[in-house]
């Protein structure tokens, strides 16, 4: 069972200690391991004790009822406690067996519960020491119950946020990167993030890492063998050479390692949406039907969205923060004013823009019209990065106000301009020409995010830029 990081949840109190307990994610503890470098070296833990974990159905935000809670204990105690609290006199149950059992407390001998209880002798178990599971029902008298009833037991303790994870680092079942990818999996909400984390964790990126490290180490031992026994023959001829080679193939390898142009991180942590254009074009519509609710104000008044409205949203699989923004215009508006300069923050920080255009406003001529849509694009988007095809979607909102004629007309004229990113028409009143965008923008993301699947191992952490070339 995998670490959660949620820690001795629903306790006030334990027996014999005063300690005040919160529930924590796994994330806080992690923030020291992710400061260290790159090959970070192990230390064995600083003490004997054992710690108790609480892994339950219930979701961090809040507490309540579930079905089946899993309170785990690791360490030397192990043993002990699932003799005191199982019942057993003599022998453990055989490892890695489910074995139903009265759960009691050690001191009155109370039935606390009945479940299942689960040896893992180390180094065989998660986190390479001695471990308990107890299953137990989730309610939470039951729950604090047991918690209390280990907690009065010598040697216990409850876990840190993230000591799990940390002591499975400590005692080399897993590296840095396969924590940080656990951390990632746990927490990841859509399925190309969790695709990308369970990678991660079974360690491509950091074979890959220790890949280069393992042929760094071999040139460096053929440099040094040359300088210590070139004299006496022993060394065969090139051998430089061959080094020299296997440094710049190295080299050429992290370089393109480290130009993935932030794809992993941006699946890790979202890909910046943005929704621009003029006022009125139908922004706020727009983020309304992606979210299939009224997230944002739709009214024909001109500039009513003033500040930036986010949502977080799963398309096709990929994590977007979609942001509505202020229509871009000339206003002696005070408020209005910040609303656009705030619009034009939020574009220079954004991973693909989505360009609203009400497509009545445009020239009846569809040559004309496919003219004016270059030149107010490049109004919104003043730079070419901004305008690359992969980072920004024309739209062609209100098509319902067209003739089918005029409609078809210009989608073919548009779709012949050269400069111009992919256009879309749709209608957001009768979600006419959506999934054809949906298509698109799910296009969109996975050339800004790649493929989790199959392609290389990505830099999921800003470590991961810094660290490499430090090391050569």
């Amino acid at each position: 069972m995998e670490d959660t990081g949620q820690t001795w949840t629903d306790v006030d109190k334990l027996s014999e200690m005063d300690t005040n307990i919160k529930t924590k994610t796994l994330h806080p503890g992690l923030h020291q391991l992710t400061e260290d470098p790159l090959f970070m070296e192990r230390k064995q833990l600083p003490d004997d004790t054992s710690c108790t974990q609480l892994c339950d159905c219930r979701r961090q935000q809040g507490h309540g009822r579930c079905g089946v809670a899993v309170v785990r204990v690791s360490g030397p105690a192990s043993a002990t406690a699932l003799k005191c609290m199982a019942g057993l006199k003599r022998n453990l149950p055989p490892p890695r067996t489910a074995l139903l059992r009265s759960i009691t407390d050690p001191k009155g001998k109370e039935v606390l519960d009945r479940g299942l209880v689960l040896w893992f002798p180390g180094p065989h178990s998660f986190t390479g020491e001695d471990s308990v599971e107890l299953h137990i029902h989730g309610g939470t008298a039951v729950v604090t119950a047991v918690l209390q009833a280990l907690g009065s037991m010598s040697g216990m303790r409850p876990a840190e946020a993230g000591e799990f994870t940390r002591r499975a680092f400590q005692a080399g079942k897993l590296d840095l990167t396969e924590v940080e990818g656990l951390a990632d999996l746990i927490h990841a909400e859509t399925e190309a993030q969790r695709r990308q984390a369970l990678r991660q964790m079974s360690g491509e990126l950091g074979q890959l890492y220790q890949n280069w490290s393992h042929r760094l180490k071999q040139c460096l031992a053929h440099v040094e063998a040359f300088i210590d026994f070139s004299e006496d023959e022993l060394i065969e001829d090139g051998i430089l050479s061959q080094v020299d080679t296997s440094v710049y193939s190295l080299l050429t390898e992290m370089d393109q390692h480290l130009k993935d142009q932030r794809k992993g991180e941006r699946l890790r942590s979202g890909v910046q949406v943005v929704i621009a254009g003029a006022t009125n074009a139908g922004k706020s519509s727009l983020l309304n039907t992606l979210c299939q609710r009224p997230a944002a104000i739709v009214s024909p008044v001109a500039g009513t969205t003033r500040d930036v409205v986010e949502t977080a949203l799963d398309i096709g699989g990929f994590p977007v923060l979609l942001s509505d923004t202020a229509g871009l215009r000339n206003s002696p508006d005070a408020i209005e004013r910040e609303g656009v300069r705030r619009a034009r923050e939020r574009l220079d920080q954004a991973d693909l823009t989505l360009v609203v255009v009400d497509c009545v406003e445009l020239p009846r001529d569809p040559r004309q019209a496919a003219a004016h849509l270059k030149e107010h694009l490049n109004s919104v988007l003043p730079t070419r990065e901004q305008r690359q095809a992969d980072r920004c979607l024309v739209v062609l909102n209100k098509t319902d106000l067209l003739p089918e004629g005029e409609r078809q007309q210009l989608d073919r004229e548009v779709r012949q301009v050269s400069g111009l990113p992919p256009v879309c028409l749709i209608s957001c009143h009768t979600t006419e020409g959506l999934q054809l965008f949906l298509t698109q923008l799910q296009s969109n993301l996975k050339t800004l995010c790649g493929n989790p699947q199959s392609d290389a191992p990505t830099l999921t952490q800003a470590r991961h830029t810094a660290s490499p070339p430090q090391c050569t």
